[in-house]
């Protein structure tokens, strides 16, 4: 039986981590929501409640709105890509095949490259001229792009860039996964005749259900914390075309210096992560299953 002490002894070794998790966690977000609410103290003039007026101003923002579809056409597009991306990687290096552990370095080394030098390296691939997309485009008898500077293919090349350091990171959860599978499910599946693809429907694909679950909720929180190759690429130009909630947020709150406006941003970033993240467990943990 679990006495005082045992209990006192427990709440004493969690106090750590849950000193943790309210200092940079819980008490951050409430300090935001509050400060959401708060006029930006400037000069000698200290900050005053305003109600909801820093909503009221996102609503009217229309650079705000454009950050927001910008970010939902890149969350659209890189999570089902980068999922599919590492699930047919995954199932590649799973399979004994000659020079697999090469193929895993391969497709694992973008994600140990920092960022910054991940979107110097596409700035030099993405130069009008003679970057090197652009040189492959001139010898098939194409004509140059200036893939940064056009509104109309800027986002997705910052697309092309977010999936393909991502997709590699995520095909290490779905290797990891295939391999806790029992290989009694396939030589089942060989012997009633099954196509590989009937056996990935039906059998691997709801087992992946669990790590499926874990990497929509991390796909769809880096689609919405993407900002440093935003910088170095783009500065969210050109007009806007590819700015994000988080990069418009760094910019309000770093470079105009608004930090009632940046909070009520930071808000609503974390309320759409929330009902998306919620959603999507309810959702899929319907069809998952569970071992």
């Amino acid at each position: 039986m679990y006495t005082l002490r045992h209990q006192i002894y427990a709440y004493l070794l969690l106090l750590p981590a849950f000193v943790f998790l309210v200092g940079f966690t819980h008490y951050p977000a409430v300090a935001t929501l509050i400060d959401s609410l708060m006029s930006t103290p400037r000069g000698g003039r200290a900050s005053v409640f305003v109600g909801l007026d820093n909503y009221q101003g996102m609503i009217e923002d229309p650079i705000f709105w454009k950050s927001l579809i910008n970010n939902l056409w890149f969350a659209l597009a890189t999570i089902p890509i980068s999922i599919a991306l590492s699930v047919s990687m995954a199932l590649w290096v799973n399979d004994k095949i000659a020079g697999r552990q090469f193929l895993r370095l391969s497709y694992f080394l973008p994600t140990v490259l920092p960022m910054i030098a991940v979107a110097n390296i596409w700035i030099f691939f993405y130069t009008p001229g003679y970057g090197l997309i652009n040189q492959v485009l001139h010898v098939l008898g194409f004509a140059s792009q200036n893939w940064l500077g056009d509104p109309n293919l800027v986002l997705g090349s910052v697309i092309v860039v977010a999936i393909w350091k991502e997709a590699g990171f995520f095909m290490i959860f779905y290797l990891a996964a295939l391999q806790t599978l029992s290989p009694s499910y396939k030589e089942a599946a060989q012997i009633e005749g099954a196509s590989s693809w009937y056996f990935f429907r039906r059998i691997q694909w709801p087992l992946l259900m669990p790590t499926t679950i874990f990497v929509l909720v991390n796909a769809l929180i880096n689609a919405f914390r993407m900002v440093d190759h935003i910088i170095v690429m783009t500065k969210g130009g050109p007009d806007n075309a590819s700015s994000l909630l988080l990069f418009y947020l760094y910019e309000v709150g770093f470079k105009f210096w608004d930090q009632g406006y940046a909070s009520a941003l930071t808000a609503v970033l974390l309320a759409l992560l929330a009902l998306v993240g919620l959603l999507q467990f309810f959702v899929l943990d319907r069809r998952t299953h569970y071992r």
